[in-house]
């Protein structure tokens, strides 16, 4: 009895690969320097800079007599504007709410009619072949 030999092709014989390790590279950045607070001119020197008025920002304070807070609040202009796009994005979605129900209950009759007539003629033709 002979048995089988299996025959087998040599190996293939790759190259091998030499990866080179990754470097990390670390961030770095400058320290920032921050002045104390209380930081003031020596005497005898004079400031080069004069004092100005602040620039006007659109904002108001107002003083809370009872805890004595100051608020800050808007110009009347800004507050103007924010209230009347309130008022007028509030009623446009209230309208459009009130049309679509109205629509839909002006439509659902007509659709309703519509679907029967259009399911009793597909029954008569299913029929008919």
């Amino acid at each position: 009895m002979e048995l089988p030999v299996l025959y087998l092709p040599d190996s293939v014989i790759l190259p091998s690969f030499e990866f080179e390790l990754p470097k990390g590279e670390i961030p770095s950045y400058t320290p920032l320097v921050v002045p104390p607070s209380n930081l003031q001119a020596p005497e005898g020197v004079e400031s080069e800079t004069k004092d100005e008025e602040p620039e006007a920002t659109g904002i108001r304070q107002i003083d809370i007599p009872i805890i004595d807070i100051k608020m800050p609040v808007p110009e009347n202009e800004i507050l103007v504007t924010a209230g009347t796009t309130a008022v007028v994005s509030v009623a446009a979605t209230l309208t459009a709410t009130a049309a679509f129900k109205w629509a839909v209950t002006a439509m659902k009759p007509i659709l309703k009619t519509t679907w029967k007539k259009l399911s009793q003629s597909k029954k008569k033709d299913s029929l008919a072949k």
